[in-house]
C-alpha cells in the first residue's frame, strides 16, 4: 500500500540508503533487518515524515493511516486505563475494552489501569505507548524493536496477537524467531541498497551470500579473462595480418565493464576466553533467601548446583527477580540468608546492562578492555572483534552509544579467562546478526553459562536447565525450553487472556453477550477478509493447472508426430514450448501447494479464536 522510489539519505559525507526502491503490498507483514547504523530506523522515520530523504519519493495513498510506537514518554491522563483510550478511534471511544484486551497482554494487571502512568518504570511506560498505537487499528503499524522492555509472556502475547493483524506491518527487532514467527516477507538493508523476498531472514541471508559468493567469482573470472586478452593484445599488436583481430579485442576490452571488489562489512567474531575447569561442580547455592522487604519476597530457600558445562536459563516475568538473582551470584548484593560457594578454580565473568555505568568515560575503548588485565595488543584485538577496528579503538567510552557500550562490556568478559558466564540480557543493543555470533559464541564456550534472556531462540537453542521465575516463587526446571512449555507452560498466559475478558468497569466481570457477539462478529469479518483472496485465488491456480496439463498432453503428441515423421526443426520448437509450459506448471503447483498450506492456517488461526471466544 506504499510505494518507495528511489530513496537516498545521507548523515554528512556518509550515504547509508543509496536510490532504493520497495513496495509494501495489502496485507504484507515485513521484517526489516540490517546491521544498527545502517538505516532500519531512519526508514521508518522517513514514511512518517520524521526525517526527510535526500532524494526519492514515498507514495501513500490518501486516507491511509500509521501507527508508529513513539519513544519520547509523555502522558496527559491520570490513569493507565484513560491514557490508553486516548489511542482509540473517534467512532470506538465507548471500546474500553480494547484498550483492556491489549494492556493486560502487555503485563498490566487489572489493578495497574487504574494507577498514575508517571509512576510505571520506563519499559511500562513504553508498553503504554505500543497499546495506544495497536487500539488504534492504523492500515500499517510501523514497530521499532517492540519488544525491548517485555518479558517472554509479553513477547508471545505480542507475538500472537501481531500474527492476526489484518494491516500492513515493518517489524524491526534483533529476535529472530520473534521475526521469523509473525512476517510474511524480509527486506534486509545490504551495502546501502535493499533486497526484498517472501519468506524467513534465513531465506534472505541465504540470497545475500550467493548473490556475494556469484558476484566474487564472475569478478575473478573477469579479471582472469582480462589479463589474458591483455596478453593476447600485446603479443599481436605488431602483427600486421592481426590488426583487425588485435583491435576488435582492444575495442572488447574497453567496453567490459569491471566489477567492483566488495568491502568487508564489519560483523561481531568472537568466542569467550576459556579458563581450564577440571572438576565437576563450579557452584553451589544453598537454601538463598532474599528480599526487599518483609512483603516482597523474591527467592526463598532456593538450592541449585551448577556443573562445569551447564546451559542454565534464567525466565519469568519482568519484576520476579531475575537480574536480583544473578546480582546475588555475582556478589553485587548479599542474600538475606542461605550460602553461594564457588570452587577455588571457578572464574566469572559477568555482563549486565547496568555495568555500562561502570566504565569510565575518559578512557578509550582499547584501554578500558585492557583494563581487565590484559596485553594493550589482545586488547586492540578485542576491540577489532568487538567491531572497533583502527582508530575506532581510540574512541573515548563518553562518546559511545547504548549498544558500543554493551560491546566493550563483552570486550572486557573476553579479555579475561572465565569458566562461568553470568549474562543478563546480553542482547540488548545488538543487532541480529550480533545476537547469531553471540549464540554461537555461548554455544562453543567449554564452561557454564547462567542467563537471562527473553530471546526464545536463544532458550530453545541453547538452555538444558531452567531457573523459573512464577507467581509461587523460583523453581529449578531440568530439561528443554519445549519441555517446559509442555509440562508447565507460562501460568501468567493465562491469566493474562482471563483478563483481556474483563468488562470495561475493570471490576473482573465477563463481557456481556452484547459483546461477544460483537467479537465474535468481528472475528468472522477479519476471517472473510483474509480467507477469501486465499480460496479465490486457490481456485484459479486450480483451473490454470488443469489448462496447463491438457496443454501438455496436447504438445506431447504433436512431439510424438514429430518424431515420427523426423521433422528436426519441429521437434526442437515443441520442446522448447514443453519445457516452457512445463516450468510454468510447476510454479503454479508450487503456489497451490503454498496457498493450501496458507488456507489451512488461517483456517485453523480462526477456529481456535471462536472457541477460545465460546470458552
Amino acid at each position: 500500500m506504499i510505494k518507495i522510489i528511489n530513496l537516498t539519505k545521507s548523515f554528512g559525507p556518509r550515504t547509508i540508503l543509496d536510490s532504493i526502491s520497495f513496495n509494501v503490498n495489502k496485507g504484507e507483514r515485513i521484517g526489516l533487518v540490517g546491521k544498527n547504523g545502517h538505516g532500519k530506523t531512519t526508514i521508518l522515520k522517513m514514511i512518517t515524515g520524521e526525517e526527510h530523504q535526500d532524494d526519492g519519493d514515498i507514495v501513500v495513498p490518501k486516507g491511509y493511516t500509521i501507527g508508529y510506537v513513539q519513544q519520547h514518554l509523555t502522558f496527559s491522563e491520570s490513569t493507565v486505563i484513560e491514557e490508553g483510550c486516548l489511542g482509540l478511534r473517534e467512532h470506538e471511544k465507548d471500546q474500553r475494552w480494547k484498550v483492556e484486551k491489549i494492556l493486560c497482554g502487555l503485563g498490566f494487571s487489572i489493578e495497574d489501569l487504574q494507577k498514575d502512568p508517571k509512576g510505571f518504570s520506563g519499559g511500562y511506560q513504553v508498553r503504554l505507548n505500543l497499546a495506544k498505537t495497536l487500539v488504534a487499528e492504523p492500515d500499517m503499524l510501523l514497530l521499532d524493536e517492540p519488544t525491548n522492555y517485555l518479558d517472554v509472556v509479553s513477547i508471545r502475547w505480542l507475538a500472537s496477537y501481531l500474527k492476526q493483524w489484518p494491516g500492513e506491518l515493518i517489524l524491526i527487532t534483533h529476535d529472530r524467531s520473534f521475526m521469523d514467527s509473525i512476517t510474511t516477507h524480509t527486506i534486509g538493508i545490504h551495502r546501502k541498497k535493499v533486497r526484498k523476498i517472501s519468506g524467513s531472514t534465513d531465506k534472505l541471508y541465504e540470497q545475500i551470500i550467493k548473490e556475494e559468493e556469484i558476484h566474487e567469482k564472475t569478478r575473478l573470472n573477469d579479471e582472469k579473462k582480462k589479463k589474458e586478452v591483455e596478453q593476447f593484445i600485446n603479443r599481436f599488436r605488431a602483427k600486421a595480418r592481426l590488426a583487425g583481430l588485435v583491435q576488435s579485442r582492444v575495442k572488447a576490452l574497453e567496453k567490459k565493464q569491471s566489477l567492483d571488489k566488495l568491502e568487508k562489512i564489519k560483523t561481531l567474531d568472537f568466542e569467550f576466553n576459556y579458563k581450564l575447569f577440571n572438576a565437576k561442580t563450579l557452584m553451589t547455592v544453598k537454601e538463598l533467601s532474599f528480599s526487599y522487604n518483609d512483603d516482597l519476597k523474591i527467592i526463598e530457600d532456593f538450592t541449585i548446583n551448577v556443573g562445569s558445562e551447564d546451559r542454565i536459563c534464567v525466565i519469568g516475568k519482568n519484576g520476579k527477580g531475575k537480574s536480583t538473582f544473578l546480582k546475588l551470584l555475582a556478589g553485587d548484593i548479599t542474600p538475606d540468608k542461605g550460602e553461594i560457594s564457588f570452587h577455588g578454580n571457578a572464574e566469572v565473568g559477568y555482563f549486565a546492562q547496568t555495568n555500562t555505568l561502570t566504565l569510565n568515560k575518559n578512557m578509550t575503548v582499547e584501554d578500558e578492555i585492557a583494563a581487565s588485565g590484559c596485553e594493550k595488543q589482545l586488547a586492540r584485538n578485542i576491540a577489532g572483534a568487538m567491531m572497533f577496528e583502527g582508530d575506532d579503538a581510540l574512541k573515548k567510552i563518553e562518546i559511545l552509544s547504548g549498544g558500543e557500550k554493551s560491546r566493550v562490556l563483552l570486550g572486557k568478559i573476553l579479555a579475561a579467562p572465565s569458566n562461568l558466564l553470568l549474562l543478563d540480557e546480553p542482547t540488548n543493543h545488538l543487532d541480529m546478526e550480533s545476537c547469531d555470533a553471540l549464540m554461537a559464541a555461548i554455544d562453543s564456550f567449554e564452561g557454564s553459562v547462567i542467563m537471562v534472556t527473553h530471546n526464545e531462540m536463544f532458550l530453545h537453542t541453547l538452555a538444558n536447565r531452567f531457573i523459573v521465575f512464577q507467581s509461587d516463587g523460583v523453581s529449578l526446571f531440568e530439561g528443554s525450553y519445549q519441555e517446559f512449555l509442555e509440562k508447565i507452560g507460562w501460568e501468567e498466559e493465562e491469566s493474562a487472556a482471563k483478563q483481556a475478558c474483563a468488562d470495561s468497569d475493570t471490576k473482573g466481570q465477563n463481557i456481556n453477550k452484547k459483546d461477544l457477539r460483537k467479537l465474535r462478529s468481528e472475528i468472522l469479518t477479519r476471517k472473510s477478509k483474509e480467507l477469501k483472496p486465499v480460496e479465490k485465488r486457490l481456485a484459479e491456480v486450480e483451473e490454470l493447472i488443469d489448462t496447463k496439463e491438457k496443454e501438455l498432453s496436447a504438445k506431447n503428441n504433436e512431439l510424438v508426430e514429430a518424431s515420427a515423421e523426423g521433422n528436426s526443426a519441429k521437434i526442437q520448437e515443441l520442446s522448447k514450448a514443453l519445457h516452457q509450459i512445463q516450468t510454468e506448471s510447476d510454479n503454479l503447483f508450487a503456489e497451490f501447494e503454498e496457498l493450501t498450506d496458507k488456507s489451512e492456517s488461517l483456517q485453523e488461526q480462526f477456529d481456535n479464536e471462536l472457541a477460545q471466544l465460546e470458552s
